[in-house]
């Protein structure tokens, strides 16, 4: 544009100044009393103010005419405002009284275009020519596909586009719910790259049982692609096999075929005791499990066994967090399970063979992983400490003694939300890794006689918060009187499962003896039966 002035110092069309105004040689006025950037004889809107940065004042309206321009005809280009002017086409948006109140110009390609006006007051592109309600809306993003969709379906139904590409579309669909949502079928026709498709996945989930999303034909990126290249009918054929949309976590059950045909679920380790195994079948991933007793009754040594266990029966490695000792008492008690001494004692004789045995057996496999840390600690820290394991080490199974300790760093010192958020984190964290978790918690002390005292377990007595049982994919339950006479039942623990996700089966499981010479716990047989 030549911006050298043909004549100054003028009266201008749109103010009283009698002398403000200048004219270039292209026929262009600008008015230096008012503001006011016009051609003379032209229709111009002098009120709305420009969302723009390139020095122009004013929106020019009526600028430009309608011709077919991208094989979109003269008459659609009309009906929808898109106008051109030499290598600028411009798009008019409207407002809710179908007056134009900001304006796209589009100077030769996409990606060098200015905006101008109010665009907090602009409806969808298109919007002001479609009344609520109908039978079908489409929404595209941008105008020559909202005009190229109503033009290939015979200017029949609804047609529309988002205002700034795929980055705007679920805000400017939320802002255009009510309308949107009176349609009967809304059918979301974004551009096929990335980014179009998951934008169109984030509005139709808007009007989930609604929506529909086109899949496009490999050739073609959008609606106005087809129209250039003569291929109407192709993409009427992909917009009415455009698919209802469903929002993520939804599944038709008619795809779950292949997932159902699949063999049932196998342990990935059995538990030390076949009573125990008899009712949960096993051990599986993406299981929470917590263990469960009163003060005394051996929740870690259970533990313990176990951890051992899976050691011994899978390849995996193995993470252990035991807050409530150090990593060489834990380290020491699973050499004893494998040495069938208590080796942490400091009366029991052992050979350096032996302890050395006992060691390459174990920790000197290379599979065990230890958090070095005793005493409370945040629930941030464990989650991220579990997180580690798994993902840094590749732990399938993780060992985390006792949830009390976590629960008593946090700060906010009401015990039932602490536990809440802990078991919330864990049960999200299991999920997440895949892995294993074995949780110990405590139970409340009963009225009468004490889990100590062999007090029947139930998920009833679970400390804190209901969450534990609820979050939890089994529990299981020790019992163990440690005040009886007799050595032997004093050295009994009896495990009951109380919640079992997997089977649904329940009851007291197993019950198992302490050896204090071995410092292992082995099931115990009466009368050719477990109990």
């Amino acid at each position: 544009m030549n911006s050298g002035w043909a004549t100054t110092h003028h009266a201008c069309e749109m103010c009283s100044s009698s002398d403000g105004a200048s004219t270039n040689h292209d026929g262009w006025t600008t008015c230096f009393s008012c503001g006011e950037r016009y051609k003379s004889g032209g229709n111009y809107n002098n009120v709305i103010d420009i969302n723009s940065n390139v020095g122009v004042s004013t929106m020019e309206v009526g600028r430009g005419n309608h011709q077919m321009i991208r094989s979109i005809s003269k008459s659609t280009c009309a009906r929808y405002g898109i106008m051109v002017d030499g290598q600028d086409t411009i798009f008019e948006y409207r407002d809710k009284d179908s007056m134009v109140c900001a304006q796209k110009v589009r100077m030769g390609s996409k990606d060098n275009q200015r905006s101008f006006g109010v665009w907090a007051d602009g409806l969808l592109f298109g919007q002001h020519l479609f009344p609520k309600g109908g039978r079908y809306l489409t929404i595209t993003e941008g105008e020559f596909d909202a005009a190229s969709v109503y033009q290939m379906s015979g200017s029949k139904y609804a047609s529309v586009s988002i205002k700034n590409g795929a980055q705007s579309a679920l805000k400017d669909c939320k802002a255009q719910y009510e309308w949107i949502d009176s349609f009967d079928n809304v059918i979301i026709c974004f551009d096929s790259d990335e980014a179009g498709q998951t934008a169109a996945k984030e509005v139709a989930s808007l009007f989930a049982g609604k929506a529909r999303i086109v899949k496009h034909h490999p050739d073609f990126k959008d609606a106005n692609d087809y129209l250039e290249n003569s291929r109407s009918d192709d993409f009427k054929s992909a917009w009415w096999s455009a698919e209802i949309h469903t929002p993520d976590g939804i599944i038709a059950g008619k795809t779950l075929w292949d997932s159902v045909n699949q063999p049932v679920e196998k342990a990935s380790v059995q538990y030390p005791w076949n009573g125990l195994n008899d009712l949960t079948y096993g051990v599986r991933h993406h299981e929470l499990v917590t263990l469960t007793a009163g003060s005394g009754v051996g929740k870690s040594q259970v533990m313990r066994e176990i951890l051992y266990h899976v050691l011994r029966d899978t390849e995996s490695n193995i993470g252990c967090i035991f807050l409530e000792e150090s990593v060489a008492k834990t380290a020491k008690s699973l050499m004893s399970l494998h040495a069938n001494k208590r080796l942490h004692l400091p009366t029991v004789e052992s050979t350096e063979e032996e302890r050395r045995d006992a060691f390459n057996a174990t920790l000197g496999t290379d599979r065990l992983f230890f958090y070095d840390h005793f005493g409370s600690t945040s629930v941030e820290n464990i989650v991220g400490q579990v997180r580690y394991l798994s993902k840094a080490h590749d732990c399938k199974y993780v060992f985390l003694d006792h949830l009390s300790i976590i629960v008593s760093a946090q700060e906010n010192g009401d015990e039932r939300k602490a536990i809440d958020e802990v078991m919330t984190r864990l049960r999200m964290l299991v999920q997440e890794t895949g892995i294993a978790l074995f949780l110990v918690s405590h139970l409340r002390r009963p009225s009468g006689k004490g889990h100590e005292e062999g007090a029947s377990t139930s998920l009833a007595d679970l400390r804190g918060s209901a969450s534990i049982a609820q979050l939890s994919d089994i529990v299981l339950g020790f019992e163990r009187n440690g005040q009886a006479e007799c050595i032997d039942e004093r050295n009994k623990t009896y495990i009951r499962v109380l919640k079992n996700r997997f089977s649904g089966e329940t009851g007291l499981a197993t019950a198992v003896g302490y050896d204090q010479d071995t410092g292992r716990m082995t099931e115990v047989i009466i009368e050719g039966e477990v109990l």
